[in-house]
């Protein structure tokens, strides 16, 4: 796994307009905010069953859980039930669950950094800015809207500053409105992990991969002879479907696979079962099994519109400029405009050299099975001691 790179962006303009993004999550609550960008995720693909799509739900929850000190009334209630955190404010946990998934420990794979651009003058309450701060070491500047090419460059500088130079241009100048912006907040996740057990790159070969849509391509497809976490669920519908644990370097995180068994079953007849219950019930229920996997190197990136997604899990009043109750974010009326995020993700054979004890497993006194994961299937990309998942996506055409 070369790198993962996602990062999120929410603006928000002025007149019942806008407001922000960042990080909250965590079933525990890593787990909770991830079910919710799990859910968002089953409502893009929805509409793109042939594509492929990699996104954040750990981001989506970021957005929310930075908006939710400045809601009120019923726009609270309905981040709350989105999330399902308590009412009391589950910043304590959110806190928590932030340094867990920042820790020293974690710093080589994992950078997450939140940000907020507001326009000079607009008044935001001091209470939501320094609970952003403490719960999500949440940066806060003053921009001036009116020249948007300007503050389209400040917030991307900050964007290539956080990410090691790994994106710009995030935010374009027509996003913005020199005379109704008042806020843009950033969130942006970059992770970069290396394989546990290395793929050697002499045994990438060309094989084929038949995509979504029927079409059959040759594509540089990875394998190693290994001991792999396997496990065989079904859907409550009895559709069969393989999960295969690829463990990181430190055992901190690890990508989960998923294809259906059988190869005349879509991929969108699984997507639909996952939560992030039944991704703790692969986790208790997968076994140690000597295979030879296949699977392909891949590159996807993709821009995601989250406002149809969230207003159709309930969370609508904080697009709506009548109904948008943001009082504890600032005195002047806000609703959130537009919601984006955007993902990038390269998979291939980098990792750490594989130990001794290792490379004595991968002897094999008997033919083992072949995995070959060569039709559409689904990622995931979880931090194991928290639950969360950082990234997830589907893959059609590699």
């Amino acid at each position: 796994m070369r790198r993962c790179l996602l990062f999120t962006c929410l603006y928000v303009l002025l007149t019942a307009n806008g407001f922000l993004a960042v990080l909250s999550q965590a079933l525990s609550y890593g787990e909770r905010g991830s079910n919710l960008g799990v859910q968002v995720f089953q409502q893009v693909v929805l509409s793109k069953p042939l594509e492929n799509v990699v996104m954040s739900p750990h981001g989506v929850a970021s957005i929310l859980g930075m908006l939710l000190p400045g809601a009120d009334g019923e726009t609270r209630k309905q981040f709350l039930n989105a999330l399902r955190y308590k009412k009391n404010g589950p910043y304590k946990m959110l806190k928590k669950l932030h340094k867990l998934l920042t820790a020293k420990s974690n710093q080589e794979s994992v950078l997450i950094a939140n940000g907020m651009f507001a326009q000079e003058g607009f008044p935001m309450e001091e209470a939501f800015v320094d609970t952003n701060k403490a719960n999500f070491n949440c940066e806060s500047r003053n921009l001036d809207f009116s020249d948007t090419q300007e503050a389209a460059h400040i917030i991307n500088q900050w964007v290539s500053n956080k990410t090691k130079g790994e994106i710009s241009g995030l935010v374009k100048a027509d996003m913005l409105d020199s005379a109704l912006t008042r806020l843009v907040a950033v969130n942006s996740i970059f992770f970069k992990g290396l394989w546990k057990s290395r793929f050697q790159p002499e045994n990438t070969k060309m094989r084929t991969f038949t995509a979504g849509n029927g079409n059959v391509y040759k594509v540089p497809t990875m394998s190693q002879l290994s001991l792999f976490n396997i496990g065989l669920p079904s859907t409550p519908d009895g559709i069969k479907y393989r999960v295969i644990q690829l463990p990181y370097q430190g055992n901190v995180f690890c990508m989960l696979i998923v294809v259906p068994v059988d190869e005349g079953t879509p991929l969108s007849a699984v997507i639909p079962h996952i939560s992030m219950s039944t991704v703790q019930g692969w986790t208790k229920s997968m076994g140690m099994k000597k295979v030879r996997l296949f699977i392909p190197k891949f590159t996807a990136e993709a821009e995601v519109d989250l406002k149809d997604p969230l207003q159709a899990l309930g969370v609508t009043d904080m697009f709506d400029a009548e109904r948008a109750d943001f009082r504890h974010l600032s005195s002047e009326s806000v609703h959130v405009s537009k919601a984006l995020q955007k993902a990038k993700i390269e998979v291939n054979e980098d990792g750490t050299k594989a130990a001794a004890a290792t490379s004595a497993i991968l002897m094999a006194r008997s033919s083992p099975p072949w995995i070959n994961v060569d039709r559409p299937f689904l990622f995931l990309i979880r931090h194991n001691p928290t639950g969360t998942i950082l990234f997830m996506g589907q893959i059609n055409e590699p």
